[in-house]
């Protein structure tokens, strides 16, 4: 695989276990597991992010509750529910690191293009936030096609891209709760996951992995 094609999407996580693992697929006769990892935000909130993790990086130690420090790559794929066909996101694993302190617990920097028109809008507080979906190619030409979110300044700038813009952006995985209607007129709960923007330049800002958690 070449190197630009790891390093254009990396991520690096720390938190702790808040599911047994759970059978994924199977690719190459490598089997791969879901877990949800629970990683603390500055808030002393918390967001639960899906990882796919290979049998090859799981022990018998990971139980729910453990702490695990991962690098690897937020991905996506499609997968129908319902005979829809609806966007997954997961960070899949490339390895397991010692975690120290003064890491950041969750950083994710990304290197892609506008793909939609991005979506610009304000709050009851004036609050300005901008979602934006970006594009990010991967080996065998395939992409994941990841949603950020910018605030403030940075949902000035990102409002004013045009789709194929190349980016760079540096932020954090975070999951957010939303309630959906549905068709019965049953009201589900369910979790999104998307990248909230702290850098974003068409320039290269990546220094944040490089300087904290060494990849």
């Amino acid at each position: 695989m070449k190197y630009e094609l790891l390093s254009n999407n990396r991520v690096f996580l720390f938190g702790e276990i808040a599911s047994e693992p759970k059978f994924s697929h199977e690719s190459f006769g490598e089997a791969f597991y879901e877990i949800d990892l629970k990683v603390k935000r500055l808030s002393e909130q918390f967001d639960t992010i899906p990882i796919t993790i290979s049998d090859k990086l799981l022990t018998k130690e990971m139980q729910v509750g453990t702490k695990l420090a991962i690098k690897g790559q937020f991905r996506s794929y499609n997968k129908i529910e319902d005979e829809k066909s609806k966007l997954m996101l997961t960070v899949f694993v490339r390895e397991i690191i010692e975690y120290n302190e003064t890491m950041n617990p969750n950083i994710i920097e990304i290197s892609g293009f506008v793909c939609k028109e991005p979506t610009y809008r304000t709050t009851p507080f004036k609050r300005e936030i901008c979602d934006v979906l970006i594009a990010v190619n991967r080996a065998y030409n395939k992409s994941d096609y990841l949603p950020c979110i910018a605030w403030g300044r940075n949902a000035r700038y990102v409002k004013n891209l045009e789709i194929g813009k190349k980016v760079n952006l540096v932020g954090r995985i975070q999951s957010r709760e939303y309630q959906k209607k549905t068709e019965t007129g049953e009201i589900l709960t369910k979790t999104a996951y998307e990248v909230s923007i702290n850098k974003i330049s068409d320039e290269e800002i990546f220094d944040e992995l490089d300087d904290k958690a060494e990849v």
